[in-house]
């Protein structure tokens, strides 16, 4: 049963620190190389980023996120050699300032991806810190007599490493990946004129990989309270020395655990960080086409992190990443399922993020290297600016491809379109404050978002069947307002839901 009229009203929140862009919130991250050629050298590029600009703003989405675009001996990016340079296979200094203008000519703000918790074993830091005498030795962990070297890193691989002198260093990831020491002054130092050198030139925000690893090193350190608080202490010194340098400077950690509980601390010390416990309970919902506690499970977690960030906290919502199976993948190509996992994530309040190519309905597993394909514009595959740095191996067939769905109002990228739309039209989507709506069927979903301007009631039909939801006599909602699926029906306090329905009642 639902009462609107009896919720408290929605305290009047201080304005979270946000980029000034277009109204949805929606992010859309971007691997370069498997985006768009712009030089026919099978490789993507910045200026392919470009050249896809319109596209992207076609989408109706807020910003991009670029994952790394540094000099890196790796195709993916993420063990950096130089921290203010461009990787010359993605083009240079000036083609990343073009993006920028250009993106920011259309509304579209650019987040880097910002991997400052190791370098490349490339990097000529790590390479000097060979010579114990050199001032960059100490940039870097070195074992100590006594150090366990079989110790176990945080996400389960050996945590020390032999150097080339013979020496032990740590590196959380790999071992072409070695951590960096920041209780080191000169560390810290050097990894916030880092940030300011990307501002300067008119980068957004920075997206921040492996933020809890810092110095969550160890598999022992996971539950240290220790480790935690030094991770925020840095990232609590990081925001405000990148603040004073631009105020409205946007940071989204990548806190990779799946207890709501553990993001808590780093609302506040950033912006927001990735809800990775609520990516897998939307995904394992729409498989089995039940509501798993989402609505209560946001409102509790949603009022910690409100309270932790004195009220400055947006959600970043989204269903997979680079690291993860793409959501068709984990769905086993279950067309229906992949648009009602779309419902629930652009229908839920803060900056939902989308992975290329998940707009199309791309599939792809692990490995890696699997998940990261070229985007797929054209219907056979083939096409000017299509990337070729690998093959694809998921089977995606013909239907997906922006060429194929562009036109096609009921296709899964109108649904994205139409969905962020939404988002333009009703502030409560991505700004309300939401409150769960109980539903006695298990089928259904129903959560209130209020902001200063609207109030809206949303409800999914997470099942095949056609469902009936009770409102209430009390419930005050007058009408439908906007529907995926034409055939919803209030009346008489109940609302007929067809199937893998989603509505916004107001």
């Amino acid at each position: 049963m639902l009462a609107l009229l009896s919720l408290p009203a929605v305290a009047q929140e201080k304005a979270a620190a946000k980029p000034a862009a277009t109204a949805s919130g929606v992010y859309y991250e971007i691997f370069v190389r498997a985006f768009y050629d712009s030089n026919d050298d099978g490789i993507g590029d910045l200026n392919g980023v470009t050249a896809k600009l319109d596209y992207i703003k076609s989408l109706g989405v807020s910003g991009i996120w670029l994952m790394p675009i540094n000099p890196s001996p790796s195709y993916h990016g993420y063990d950096i050699t130089d921290y203010e340079g461009i990787n010359p296979q993605y083009g240079n200094l000036q083609d990343f300032r073009k993006l920028l203008a250009e993106a920011h000519k259309r509304g579209i703000q650019v987040v880097m991806d910002m991997v400052i918790n190791h370098t490349s074993d490339q990097h000529p830091w790590f390479k000097a810190a060979m010579d114990p005498k050199d001032p960059h030795h100490d940039w870097y962990l070195w074992a100590k007599p006594g150090t366990d070297l079989k110790a176990v890193s945080a996400v389960g691989g050996p945590a020390w490493h032999r150097a080339s002198n013979g020496a032990y260093y740590e590196g959380t990831f790999t071992a072409a990946m070695p951590d960096l020491n920041y209780d080191h002054p000169a560390v810290r130092k050097a990894m916030i004129e880092v940030g300011r050198f990307w501002l300067q030139q008119g980068v957004d925000g920075f997206r921040l990989d492996a933020a809890q690893h810092i110095y969550d090193d160890l598999r022992t350190d996971m539950s240290d309270p220790i480790a935690l608080q030094k991770n925020v202490r840095w990232w609590s010194e990081y925001r405000r020395a990148l603040e004073a340098a631009k105020p409205q400077v946007w940071l989204v950690g990548e806190v990779a655990r799946q207890n709501p509980d553990d993001l808590t601390p780093y609302m506040g010390p950033l912006n927001t960080v990735f809800d990775f416990p609520l990516a897998t309970q939307l995904i394992e919902s729409v498989d089995q086409e039940r509501n798993l506690g989402i609505g209560g499970g946001l409102e509790y977690s949603f009022a910690a992190f409100r309270k932790h960030a004195n009220g400055e906290f947006d959600d970043a919502p989204f269903l997979s990443n680079h690291d993860q199976q793409r959501v068709m993948s984990q769905l086993d190509g279950n067309i229906l399922h992949m648009r009602l996992a779309a419902e629930l994530l652009l229908t839920l309040p803060g900056h939902p993020f989308i992975y290329y190519g998940e707009e199309l309905g791309m599939q792809g597993s692990k490995p890696d290297e699997d998940i990261r394909e070229p985007m797929r514009w054209y219907r056979n595959g083939k096409g000017q600016g299509t990337a070729s740095w690998k093959d694809w191996s998921s089977g995606d067939d013909a239907t997906v491809s922006v060429q194929a769905q562009d036109a096609d109002p009921a296709s899964l990228l109108n649904l994205y379109r139409k969905l962020i739309g939404w988002r333009q039209q009703v502030s409560a989507l991505r700004d309300g404050v939401l409150h769960d709506v109980p539903a006695a069927d298990p089928h259904v979903l129903a959560y209130m978002l209020q902001d200063a301007q609207s109030r809206v009631l949303v409800v999914h039909n997470l099942s095949r069947e056609p469902r009936v939801f009770e409102l209430g006599s009390d419930a005050h909602v007058a009408s439908v307002l906007l529907q995926t699926e034409e055939g919803a029906v209030l009346a008489g306090g109940k609302l007929s839901l067809p199937p893998y329905a989603t509505v916004i009642l107001q």
